[in-house]
């Protein structure tokens, strides 16, 4: 075991950003650690709820009639024209670039993650997050759509990536007997950030907004400052446990069923690549994540066209037969079914997380595509028959399963691969999330304009896209069932493994931190009730927002 010492050269001392100066001491308490997290997540979630902005800053030159731009513009003038208002399809661009260099910038810098340490990436992720904003502000005030691009969508975009997979080597760490419920309670708040993020943006542009502005600069000014204090004080919050720390009175279990795919070796980053195992989950996260990421993008305009009249007590009516006050009154009701949606990818974030520290991972996700394939392959009966509660139901569960896939997978690489350098493997994987960010969409969106185009009914469009997110979660079943443990090949040796603590800046736990600890220093339980409500209230808020909104669909 290495020395207790630090392992910085000779009369150097470590800077406050660095990874040494976040290991924590004894006494300290590990349930200040999610927290910390959460104050992350939920900042860089609005990414989700990015397209509240969309209508507003369609009509900024032209204002109450906004000023269409020539149809023979070309994207690029688009991007620098003054003289115009921006399509909302070009503007919805910037949610591709969010998720594309999310996965990207978290595969890219991962490694580096693990040796700089989550504070440091926590830093540069609330730069790049809020400075993107702050671009974007700039962009909005003089009307250069690229500014956007570049300051949300690719500067911001890279703050998401850091921001995403900045706790969860940490988390793993600190809960080695509760990993899944741990990356489930971080990764919860990416889902929850939306639902605060909306209506604070929805709040902020009414208060900023004036006959000749939307408000929307000023907004995103101010949330940036609100996201930075928050975002800052969550990556200041962050703290590492010493190599060897465990809790106290816990040990390793026993391997039987549920955890025969837990490994004791690790295997370096640069390996994964490699490894069958890292490709049989890409792929199992792909599958998964594309079948339930097209939907979350239609759930508005899906409900509202399969149902039509039937929303608002007149089933003889389709969608098309309606007038406008109509087509308004069951744009509420379907506003609230993409709320109780949020709710459902929110919760099933932490539900299914923690489950799969009881079932195991590799079960967690084959309850995620048997009981998905099921869903998907009912919602047309459903459809078919008019059981609105039993589609709504349907839903709800699969976007639980959606959310719950994000939540456990890095418990699951943890077990697969070892937990030294997990948030590496973490953000490799997450190009899984990329791709399926541009399959999922282009699916759905694409087959449903075909079958619109060769006459098929707009309550019937989905059915046949139904059947093929069915026949996508076969596939996944499929590789999830092939994923077996790892080869011993592909771990570090013991030197290998030394040398890359090292690089991490690690330093070997005594024994009186193990646990608690027995110094008498203790972290105050004022402190940790103060962490948990900083973050608890904004979410407690945007679930009671969000909630009353879901009521319209019951009525």
């Amino acid at each position: 075991m290495e020395s207790s010492a630090t392992l910085d050269l000779p009369g150097s001392r470590p800077g406050f950003f660095d990874k040494e100066r976040t290991i924590a001491g004894p006494g300290f308490s590990r349930w200040l650690v999610p927290p910390a997290a959460l104050a992350i997540h939920l900042c860089i979630g609005m990414a989700y709820g990015f397209s509240v902005f969309w209508l507003p800053l369609s009509k900024v030159v032209g204002g109450t009639k906004p000023l269409a731009c020539p149809a023979d513009m070309s994207l690029a003038a688009e991007l620098f024209t003054t003289s115009c208002d921006w399509k909302i399809s070009t503007m919805g661009w910037m949610y591709t670039l969010f998720f594309v260099l999310l996965g990207c910038s978290a595969a890219l810098w991962g490694g580096w993650l693990e040796r700089a340490g989550p504070r440091k990436a926590g830093v540069v992720s609330a730069l790049c997050w809020c400075g993107g904003l702050v671009i974007s502000a700039i962009g909005v005030y003089l009307h250069q759509m690229w500014m956007l691009w570049l300051g949300s969508g690719v500067i911001g975009g890279i703050g998401l990536g850091l921001g995403y997979i900045s706790p969860v080597s940490t988390l793993i760490k600190w809960f080695p007997d509760r990993r899944g419920m741990a990356t489930g309670m971080a990764i919860m708040g990416f889902g929850g950030g939306a639902m605060i993020g909306a209506p604070l943006a929805d709040l902020l542009m009414r208060h900023f907004a004036t006959p000749t502005s939307p408000g929307v600069w000023q907004t995103f000014l101010t949330m940036a400052v609100v996201y930075f204090i928050f975002m800052m004080s969550g990556a200041l919050g962050y703290r590492v446990p010493p190599t060897g720390w465990k809790p106290a009175g816990w040990t390793a279990p026993a391997k039987h069923a549920n955890n025969a795919m837990i490994t004791q070796g690790h295997v370096h980053v640069k390996r994964v690549w490699g490894v069958p195992q890292f490709w049989l989950v890409w792929l199992v996260l792909c599958l998964n994540v594309t079948a339930g990421i097209g939907i979350l993008g239609m759930a508005s305009p899906l409900l509202q066209e399969v149902f039509g009249g039937g929303l608002i007590n007149k089933p003889e009516l389709g969608f098309a037969q309606l007038d406008k006050e109509q087509l308004a009154a069951i744009a509420a009701i379907a506003a609230g079914f993409t709320g109780l949606l949020s709710l459902f990818n929110i919760g099933g974030r932490f539900f299914w997380a923690s489950l799969s520290d009881k079932l195991g991972r590799k079960m967690t996700y084959f309850v995620f595509l048997v009981l998905g394939f099921v869903l998907y392959s009912a919602i047309p009966w459903t459809a078919h028959i008019g059981a609105l509660a039993l589609f709504v139901a349907a839903f709800c569960v699969i976007l639980s399963m959606y959310g719950g896939g994000f939540a456990t997978v890095p418990a699951y690489l943890a077990d697969l691969f070892g937990t030294q350098m997990v948030g590496a493997i973490h953000g490799r994987l997450l190009t899984a999330w990329s791709a399926a960010g541009i399959f999922g969409p282009v699916l759905v969106n694409y087959i449903r304009e075909y079958q619109l185009s060769i006459g098929v009914p707009r309550a019937q469009v989905y059915d046949i896209t139904m059947y093929i997110l069915a026949g996508m979660l076969v596939l996944g079943f499929l590789c999830n069932l092939a994923i077996r443990p790892v080869n011993r090949k592909y771990f570090m040796t013991d030197e290998e493994l030394a040398q890359e603590k090292a690089l991490a800046h690690e330093r070997a736990v005594a024994a009186e931190t193990h646990g608690v600890g027995t110094s008498t220093f203790r972290t105050p339980p004022a402190l940790i009730a103060f962490a948990w409500a900083c973050v608890g209230i904004p979410l407690a808020w945007g679930i009671w927002i969000t909630l009353q909104k879901a009521v319209v669909l019951f009525h």
